[in-house]
């Protein structure tokens, strides 16, 4: 059977499998930070260049969702190979772009290919591993997915300031090959059943039109100013009919695309409720800190990333025990262990103001590294955990996607709220420095030093400043308690979750 296959050496089929994990979910944060790089050497503005990160999260967001299908078709191993292997050959052809047009349609490219490779991972660890060590790979799979998106950042700005924005992508190429090399050798004999499962058109199209629409709307929809603009409307009202046409379809279809009735189990449900929104939320938190960093405390982008990178060290540390130990534990007990220590974090950046040092943030960041630590394995456990083993590949795809959509809507309504709410606070800060009070011009005056137009500017400044840490200070309030109430969602989730379940009762 299936489950009870053992490759030749587990560890390098691990390293393997992991790789091209941490490969394919750095990519997502990589190419942020040299956007401006790029921007100057294709001869193009900073604002086309985001379509470098859009056109990636749009293929990504489309082909999430089709990896059950896509692994009925052509089983686990070789569409996780092939994708790997593409993978490396589109990053190589984004690398060698001599303009932005090619750079975006590499990247759609390589976003489509990167969709399925996490969820097949899950998997494929899930289906090599004893039952009683299945905690493990997840635990390992949860470091890679907390750690690349730090080391994204920080990764590409020494290359784009040490070398040259290329080798971002350049660096893929080795690690694709060597990884889908060694997940080829050692998985070569494992035995699956693959079908020829119709092709569900209508919900093709719909998934396309319908998330492609609203990543765009969600990427690009701070920049237009929302519904100011004529195509974030239409964009809007494309993507809620398509997307409308696409669920009554796939829910009434004798073979649909994408299996939404995964959600008739009790677990996958709570699970992916619980994940989805834990994850917008710490994903709010991984944009805002090194913004606010950069905008409020005039930190460098490198040393941003530096002062939030203390977020990994206890996952890493810990993924062995968590793996090890998790299962003599109620997950949703450490799941709530989990969003507890988050949500005091998020309780403590709200007491941030602008002159605290690198030493307190990088602390808070740490300390949020153990609420991190306890949080995605026990909920991937949870969420796969009364799934069939022909059911993980598609269950985990779904998830994959919904989570990074919440990813999306969070990197969005984040921007927006710290934004919206700074120049309310702006305005509320303001509104008593007027030419009629005398205490105003005083300052204005001394500040300015006999200059009253540079005071004005000087207090201006400072006002804005403040309306920003007010507004990220009310954000991280309203995040500390979205942590605290997701402990009442994973208790909507039942046992068993156990590993030594075994596959059969579909338990992990």
């Amino acid at each position: 059977m299936t489950a009870q296959f053992r490759p030749p050496n587990l560890a390098l089929s691990t390293i393997g499998l992991s790789l091209a994990t941490f490969m394919q979910v750095l990519d997502t944060t990589i190419a942020n930070v040299s956007l401006p790089t790029i921007a100057g050497n294709l001869g193009v503005s900073n604002n086309q260049s985001t379509w470098v990160i859009t056109s990636f999260a749009v293929s990504m967001a489309i082909a999430l969702p089709l990896t059950g299908f896509l692994t009925r078709r052509f089983g686990e191993v070789k569409l996780f190979v092939a994708c790997t292997l593409l993978f490396a050959i589109t990053s190589f052809l984004c690398g060698i772009s001599q303009s932005m047009g090619m750079l975006i349609v590499f990247r759609a490219l390589q976003g489509a290919v990167a969709g399925p490779m996490y969820p097949i991972t899950q998997s494929l660890l899930i289906g090599i591993y004893p039952p009683a060590k299945r905690g493990m790979a997840l635990a390992l799979l949860a470091m890679v997915t907390v750690v690349a998106p730090i080391a994204g950042p920080i990764l590409g700005g020494l290359i784009t300031d040490n070398y040259s924005w290329p080798w971002i992508f350049f660096i893929n190429v080795p690690i694709g090959i060597f990884a889908s090399t060694v997940v080829a050798n050692q998985l070569r004999g494992k035995v699956e059943k693959t079908e020829r499962p119709k092709i569900d058109y209508v919900g093709l199209i719909t998934l396309i039109i319908g998330v492609g629409a609203l990543q765009i709307v969600l990427d690009k929809g701070n920049d237009a100013d929302w519904f100011n603009s004529t195509f974030i409307i239409v964009a809007s009202i494309v993507s809620a009919i398509s997307i409308a046409i696409f669920l009554i379809w796939e829910l009434t279809d004798k073979d649909p695309i994408v299996d939404l009735k995964l959600f008739r189990h009790r677990n996958f449900t709570a699970g992916t409720i619980a994940l989805v929104l834990a994850y917008a939320a710490f994903f709010a938190i991984g944009l805002l800190v090194p913004l606010w960093l950069q905008r409020n405390l005039g930190y460098t982008s490198t040393w941003a990333g530096y002062a939030t990178a203390p977020l990994g060290v206890i996952p890493v540390l810990l993924t062995f025990f968590v793996g090890k130990y998790a299962g003599r534990f109620d997950l949703r007990l450490l799941a709530s262990v989990a969003f507890v220590v988050m949500g005091m974090t998020c309780f403590m950046r709200a007491d941030f103001f602008i002159g605290i040092d690198f030493y307190h943030v990088a602390m808070v960041q740490l300390l949020q590294g153990l609420g991190v630590a306890l949080f995605f394995m026990p909920i991937l456990t949870i969420l796969l955990s009364d799934l069939q083993q022909n059911e993980i590949a598609a269950g985990s795809g779904v998830a994959t996607f919904l989570r990074t959509l919440g990813g999306s809507f969070s990197a969005s309504l984040t921007t927006l709220l710290w934004e919206r709410r700074a120049v309310s606070h702006h305005e509320q800060l303001a509104e008593h420095i007027t030419v009629y009070s005398s205490t105003s011009q005083e300052a204005i005056s001394r500040i300015g030093q006999g200059n009253p137009q540079a005071g004005a500017g000087v207090i201006n400044d400072m006002i804005t400043q403040q309306g920003y840490q007010i507004s990220f200070n009310e954000v991280f309030h309203a995040l500390g308690w979205i942590f605290i109430g997701l402990v009442l969602v994973i208790w909507l989730a039942r046992p068993p979750f156990s590993a030594k379940a075994g596959p059969a009762a579909g338990g992990h």
